[in-house]
């Protein structure tokens, strides 16, 4: 006897979303971070945090702010705008310049912590580092981004790390953050699910 032939379906299967951290587990994470930079740096003494827009940005300032919160140390915050560092400005459509927000006493001689929200390859991190070259010399410099999901083309490593996420390369992670997208909120978002 013959089976008719199953129908399948024509639509695309959606891909699959994961969240990784809500908002109390972001906040809980930054307030780790937080305690890891102070023993790390023996207090936030002489230390800079510079974030790397867009989402680095309002991380660097809760930093700062828990830091403070923690240990009454007002740690000076800025912004390092690295759009003309990029490798792929030939490859992208051309992106507005932001600005860069030296913090008071600038950043010869102190020790920087660059802030962003997701580190994979590392070509982001060697912008800021090319950015930072044309701001003065710093003492050492440290990286803190909140997520962490591998797949490295650079020799680049956190100082420090929220949430380390093995991912595979089809797959995304987007950070939200309240100050520029309304919530806070991690999610994994996957390749379609075939």
């Amino acid at each position: 006897m013959a089976y008719p032939p199953t129908a399948r379906s024509s639509a695309p299967r959606q891909p699959s979303v994961k969240v990784i951290l809500d908002s109390g587990d972001v906040q809980r994470v930054v307030d780790r971070m937080a305690h890891q930079i102070l023993e790390k740096t023996q207090g936030a003494a002489d230390t800079v945090l510079l974030g790397i827009p867009t989402r680095g940005t309002p991380l660097a300032r809760r930093l700062a702010a828990r830091i403070s919160a923690f240990e009454g140390v007002a740690v000076p915050v800025g912004v390092l705008d690295i759009t003309l560092h990029r490798d792929d400005l030939r490859r992208h459509a051309s992106r507005a310049v932001g600005p860069t927000e030296v913090p008071p006493g600038g950043v010869d001689g102190r020790r920087v912590v660059l802030v962003d929200d997701v580190l994979f390859s590392g070509r982001t991190v060697r912008a800021a580092l090319d950015a930072l070259n044309d701001l003065g010399r710093p003492a050492s410099v440290q990286l803190a981004v909140l997520v962490d999901r591998g797949h490295r083309q650079l020799p680049i490593r956190a100082d420090y790390v929220g949430k380390n996420i093995p991912t595979a390369l089809a797959e995304s992670v987007r950070v939200t953050l309240a100050e520029t997208d309304g919530a806070d909120e991690v999610r994994l978002h996957g390749g379609n699910d075939s």
